[in-house]
């Protein structure tokens, strides 16, 4: 962790900046993938399944008997802890709801909009050595909420199988299919359908930069629209002398264990602080089972200390972090000061972990500095909103005249004219 003091401006900017990402030649290979999957179907599913999972697993979809039977696999406290989970996110979630509201804009011209869900979603749920189980609830919990139709979800298969407690998350939720597909092939099923795969029409889910950059390709290619570029995952917390240096350090350290290409930077005014974090992250990071993933990613990180708490907000906006911690001096007050985050954890005893799991917020968010113009999946992110409007003979007759001056001045004259046939027959009526 590099600790540095009282940054100018281009010192700032250097030490926020994220890692390098030349991704020319991954480009390249995603549309590659691609290619052959819209190809080839399944047989290129399989042919990159055993390239970079190093299994071909029994059938891609896997079985419902499998699904049902993976609770048998988990402890009584864990399948609690699912259903807690699931309930606070739901809870949340359901009440993101809208109730339409008519507005009578002009005397006879009624607008309002509703609400419709996106028929059919995909999930992508990253698997390995961290299978996030999590991310089934945070993204199939929202999809049932909205009404989608159908849900889909790809995950990467194991050596073993897919971890028990995904497809049994899946199943608790209601997923209505589950297909054992990671990775860059995983997004490019989704997009393109094959035998197996059906087609969604949205992509959702968090990966590591291949997924996160398929997504985008994905998305670009016209096929299927995503959530967001969301990964690999970052924090930034802000703490003052008021802070447990043990608390900033065991979040720093748990967003850095997800991945060697996760980012932590810790903001504060008081360089005391700063070294007892430090201190305190040695500590911890001898007992993580995780402790090497953890390591690369410290390796990037930084701890800055600057003058005041304000300037550590200011910073912070400028850097737009996925996760935001305030452990600091009247931290809810400071929550207007923010412009730029994915999910802001309020206080000393508000860590990143119960945004993960069981908060009820959703733990999909924007990183890499897309916080500054994305939001976090919500509710709104599987449905459409679809306006109406109901037009009176008195509201076309008080807003005509407006449309046939507009339509005119634009030289669109069939637009005119279908305000002018409207006019003239109720003139004709009088």
């Amino acid at each position: 962790m590099e600790k540095i003091l009282y940054p100018d401006k281009n010192r700032k900017q250097e030490a926020l900046k994220r890692p390098d990402k030349s991704e020319t030649e991954s480009g390249d290979m995603i549309r590659q993938i691609f290619s052959e999957i819209e190809r080839d179907g399944d047989k290129a599913l399989m042919k990159y399944t055993l390239k970079f999972d190093k299994v071909i697993p029994d059938t891609i979809e896997v079985g419902r008997k499998t699904i049902a039977e993976s609770g048998n696999r988990l402890s009584r406290e864990l399948k609690d802890a699912i259903s807690q989970a699931a309930a606070n996110i739901g809870r949340f979630h359901e009440s993101q709801k809208e109730t339409p509201v008519v507005v009578e804009t002009v005397k006879g011209v009624e607008c309002w909009r509703e609400s419709r869900p996106i028929e059919r979603v995909g999930i992508y749920v990253p698997g390995g050595s961290a299978p996030l189980f999590s991310t089934v609830l945070m993204l199939a919990v929202p999809a049932k909420t909205a009404g989608c139709r159908e849900i889909v979800l790809c995950t990467p298969p194991g050596v073993s199988g897919i971890n028990p407690a995904i497809l049994y998350a899946a199943d608790f939720v209601g997923v209505d299919r589950v297909f054992a597909v990671g990775g860059i092939q995983a997004i490019g099923a989704m997009t393109y359908g094959t035998a197996t795969i059906p087609k969604v029409d949205k992509i959702f889910g968090p990966g590591n930069r291949y997924v996160t950059m398929a997504k985008q390709i994905a998305q670009a290619s016209g096929h299927v629209a995503i959530d967001m570029p969301a990964g690999p995952s970052e924090v930034l917390i802000i703490a003052d002398d008021t802070c447990n240096p043990a608390f900033v350090a065991a979040d720093l350290l748990a967003q850095a264990e997800h991945g060697a290409d996760s980012q932590v930077i810790l903001l504060s005014d008081n360089e005391a602080v700063a070294d007892k974090v430090i201190e305190e992250t040695g500590v911890q990071l001898d007992k993580l089972p995780r402790r090497d993933i953890a390591v690369s990613a410290l390796e990037n990180a930084r701890i800055i200390v600057l003058h005041d708490i304000d300037e550590c907000m200011d910073l912070s906006n400028e850097y737009a972090p996925e996760h935001l911690i305030l452990a600091c001096r009247d931290a809810k007050r400071l929550t207007g000061r923010i412009v730029n985050a994915g999910s802001v954890f309020i206080g000393n005893y508000s860590c990143e972990s119960a945004g993960d799991y069981a908060s009820g917020t959703n733990h999909t968010l924007p990183t890499n500095g897309y916080a500054k113009n994305y939001s976090g999946v919500s509710l709104d992110s599987f449905i459409k909103k679809i306006t109406f409007q109901e037009l009176s003979d008195e509201g076309i007759a008080n807003i005509g005249r407006t449309v046939e001056i507009m339509a005119a001045a634009e030289n669109l004259d069939a637009h005119k004219n279908a305000v002018s046939l409207r006019l003239n027959e109720l003139r004709h009526e009088k």
